[in-house]
């Protein structure tokens, strides 16, 4: 879990404390640039302001608001509105860095006030300043819209006091408004254009802070390899001009994009380098870390082991700050995750490490670093099966994190304490416990994607547990209707969730529950637990249904991997039939049999982990398929707009793809005979090969009013967002910007497109996680239902299906799931593509009326 969660990390640091000096000039990091300053009155209050600019480099942040808060007051007393203007700008930005959200906005608005009412007015390089520090308040509290204004006009304010760097700066903050938003593409293309912005001024240290910040601010939307090409350049004009300082800096996040990129060595020579290159105690240690983080990541304990003694002695070493304090408690939350840390340093050396860690933190009065330290320590404790004083130290945690309603803290405390009471046995208190773990979850999902990298944040290991465990403490035994209520509802928050963890922001809510659009259909929750398989039927208007199969989770998956290696057309296919039919067992049958699916016309699949790769409509109850006796449908779990089926006889479509072998993906040459035939079954707009450019499919969206969008071209779904994406005429388009565009409907946004589908796509073959791409891009996009693939299909088995898909489509009162389901059986009962591998990868995700 994060130490540390806030918006606008990446924010460029020369618009930072950093940014307005008193002396005449504006320092980005340590760089140098004649501006206009305001006139400081007296001696004693520029003192202060510069003492509080130390204190801030060095992360004493408690110190920093101490001198500027005595600044601004010696400033009124002379009514110096200006200086006490800047004072309170300097206050808010520390004040924000400790979490203090309200008194920071206090600050902020007293100080523009302050400007205001300023005679003579005050400089506009002032007014940038403070804007600037306004917009990241605004931006940390959800008002991105609102920040994005804020920042052109400190970029407006910057570009009339003649500082260019300074409205780059602006503009490089304005694309994470900008992606906050959702604009990926126009975030995206703000970023290239301040790219060669940079390119064509002068190298200088301002030009290297200005490319270092462009490509964190890259890496942060998932363009890893731009940021490395910018780094690089960045790093490049350091040695060329000689500035040392900056060289470790650089070079570590470079490491930390290489660990992005999957290249571990690169990352270690990137981290050594830093380290080497260090001009200060804390860069150096900052690059130990990073190698000892890297070596525990890819299993190389042997050589992390040495590197300990020599972290723990520096730490010891390093006078109490934000920065140290922070450092050591992420050493042991790096440790805290092995499964025996006490391989690499004694229990006692990281429990003594903690224990000096909260006594600082009480010293320099940085609660929320107490609170983080208390959890680590608490952590110690319940590995040595010391519970009480376990117990009492993540109680305190969690005191403290209510006290400062750090919603981050709580999730984790209330998780920990939660686990101590199920050890102990007691059920209540821990249901109890975890449910608030849950809640604080639920309330940062916007900020759980702006996590610190450097914490190593991890949706596996400190999100997804706590809805798993709450599950089966609530399914234990025979669970009430309640507990049923809040373990489905828990399963499709871990849904909306894990969507969240894989597109790094939080994704749309939607207005009805998906149990509440059709009472043809039933709703089907399988849930793996560590001991068993876990099934939850939700139908309307009736009471929730339970079935459980004793198995254990490792024996499950390991099925579920058999029976998705035996859809390949070679494999036996008895051996398949029999894992087929065994899955049907566990999922189906008991509820079958129990005559659950009386009245039901449509089964919805909620899939938890593995079982979203597996084809449900494949599943064989020894003599017919499940899609011969029902439509399927799978949803994300969470709540949907509200159902409009299509107007089958008014079907509009833009159809476009790509038959011609193109950026290194083969031809798909069946594609020009599907889309033909597709354009001529309904009215369509039709782009093809070169015709199929993004810009032409972007204009054809935003200016038609068409329900469908069908795309028979290469894609990929993957559970790394980098690695998924669509392919058009003129290259790769993620799947960020994808649901940008699909979602730009320009004067009538609020039509959403009906149905999408993608004809040609593959998804990660044995990746649980990589149909969160095709699900995620359904929900994003904003269409309704998506249509797609979990395997490569022969492009003549697509051609056929989807034609005969689309045929049914237009038939009066069926709905997508029926009109895919009779497509499925053709190809069954009437074509040479019956076996499953043919026709089972085609899936429909979303509202299925």
């Amino acid at each position: 879990m994060a130490i540390s969660i806030k918006k606008g990390f990446w924010l460029y640091p020369y618009l930072s404390i950093f940014s307005l000096c008193l002396v005449g000039n504006i320092t980005p990091g340590v760089a140098s640039v004649p501006v206009t300053t305001p006139i400081l009155s007296t001696t004693v209050a520029t003192n202060l302001l510069e003492e509080g600019r130390n204190f801030y480099k060095a992360g004493q942040f408690t110190e920093a608001i101490k001198a500027w808060q005595t600044a601004a007051k010696q400033y009124q007393t002379q009514s110096d509105r200006i200086n006490e203007a800047l004072s309170l700008s300097y206050l808010s930005l520390a004040q924000q860095e400790l979490n203090q959200w309200e008194a920071a906005s206090q600050s902020i608005e007293q100080s523009l006030k302050l400007l205001q009412t300023a005679k003579p007015a005050a400089d506009a390089i002032l007014w940038a300043q403070v804007l600037n520090t306004q917009a990241n308040l605004q931006l940390h509290n959800g008002k991105a819209e609102i920040a994005l204004e804020t920042w052109q006009q400190a970029q407006k304010y910057y570009e009339q006091a003649g500082d260019k760097m300074g409205s780059l700066g602006s503009q490089i903050n304005q694309a994470q408004a900008l992606q906050t938003l959702g604009f990926y593409r126009r975030s995206k293309q703000q970023l290239e254009t301040l790219t060669q912005k940079l390119q064509a001024t002068p190298d200088s240290e301002v030009k290297v802070n200005g490319l270092r910040s462009l490509g964190l601010a890259l890496q942060m939307i998932g363009e890893s390899g731009k940021s490395q090409q910018v780094l690089e350049q960045s790093l490049a004009i350091a040695r060329k001009i000689q500035i040392t300082p900056q060289l470790s800096s650089i070079l570590l996040n470079l490491g930390k994009t290489a660990v992005d990129l999957q290249d571990p060595q690169m990352a270690l020579d990137y981290f050594e380098q830093a380290q080497q290159l260090a001009v200060n105690p804390s860069d150096r240690l900052q690059a130990q870390l990073s190698q000892f983080k890297l070596f525990l990541d890819y299993d190389k304990p042997e050589l992390a082991t040495p590197l300990a003694p020599q972290i723990l002695q520096q730490l010891g070493e390093l006078p109490p700050s934000h920065t140290s304090l922070y450092t050591a408690i992420n050493f042991v939350a790096t440790l805290n995750r092995l499964s025996n840390p006490q391989q690499i340093v004694p229990l006692k050396d990281l429990a003594q490490l903690m224990a000096v860690t909260v006594k600082s933190a009480q010293q320099i009065q940085d609660t929320q670093a107490e609170a983080y330290a208390l959890h680590q320590w608490g952590k110690l404790y319940s590995r040595t099966q010391q519970f009480p004083q376990a117990q009492e130290l993540t109680q305190k945690s969690l005191n403290i994190a209510r006290q400062l309603q750090a919603e981050d803290i709580i999730a984790q405390s209330a998780w920990q304490v939660g686990q101590l009471y199920k050890q102990q046995g007691d059920r209540p208190k821990a249901i109890t416990a975890y449910s608030e773990a849950v809640k604080a979850l639920k309330s940062i999902r916007r900020d759980l994607v702006a996590v610190n990298p450097d914490i190593q944040f991890s949706f596996r290991e400190s999100v997804e547990p706590v809805y798993r465990e709450l599950v089966a403490l609530l399914l234990d035994n025979q669970p009430s209707q309640a507990s049923l209520m809040q373990a489905r509802d828990l399963i499709e928050a871990l849904q909306v969730a894990e969507l969240d963890n894989f597109f790094r922001e939080a994704c749309l809510d939607r207005a009805q529950q998906i149990d509440q659009v059709d009472p043809q259909a039933t709703v089907i929750y399988p849930i793996i637990l560590p001991d068993r398989l876990a099934v939850i039927l939700s139908k309307t208007g009736q009471p929730l249904r339970y079935y459980v199969t004793s198995k254990s989770q490792t024996e499950i998956e390991q099925t579920l991997g058999n029976l998705l290696a035996s859809f390949n057309p070679v494999s036996d296919a008895k051996e398949r039939d029999r894992l087929s039919q065994e899955i049907y067992d566990w999922l189906i049958r008991p509820a079958e049999t129990d005559q659950a699916f009386k009245d039901s016309k449509t089964l919805v699949f909620v899939l938890d982990g593995l079982l979203r790769n597996i084809p449900v409509a494949a599943l064989y109850d020894g003599q017919q398929y499940l899609i011969e006796k029902y439509a399927v449908a799978l949803s994300p779990g969470m709540q949907l707009m509200a159902a409009r089926s299509l107007q089958q006889n008014r079907i509009d479509a833009i159809v476009g793809g790509i038959s011609q072998s193109r950026h290194g993906f083969s031809a798909l040459p069946a594609v020009e005979s599907e889309v033909k035939q597709i354009s001529q079954a309904v009215p369509s707009s039709l782009l093809l090969n070169q015709q199929f450019t993004s810009q032409a499919l972007a204009e054809r969206v935003k200016f038609s009013s068409a329900d469908v969008v069908h795309l028979a071209t290469h894609g990929q779904f993957s559970s790394r967002l980098e690695d998924t994406f669509l392919l058009t005429w003129d290259g790769e388009v993620n799947i960020k910007e994808l649901s940008e565009l699909l979602k730009n409907r320009g004067n009538n946004a609020s039509k959403a497109i009906e149905l999408l589908v993608l004809s040609a796509c593959d998804t990660a073959t044995g990746d649980d996680r990589a149909v969160l791409g095709l699900a995620g891009l359904a929900v994003k996009s904003g269409a309704r239902s998506t249509l797609a693939t979990l395997w490569p299909v022969k492009d003549k088995a697509a051609e056929m299906l989807m034609t005969r898909f689309y045929d049914q489509l237009r038939q009066p009162k069926i709905t997508k799931a029926e009109a895919l389901r009779q497509a499925q059986i053709n190809l069954i009962r009437q074509t040479d593509f019956r076996d499953p591998f043919f026709w089972s990868a085609f899936v429909l995700v979303g509202n299925w009326l």
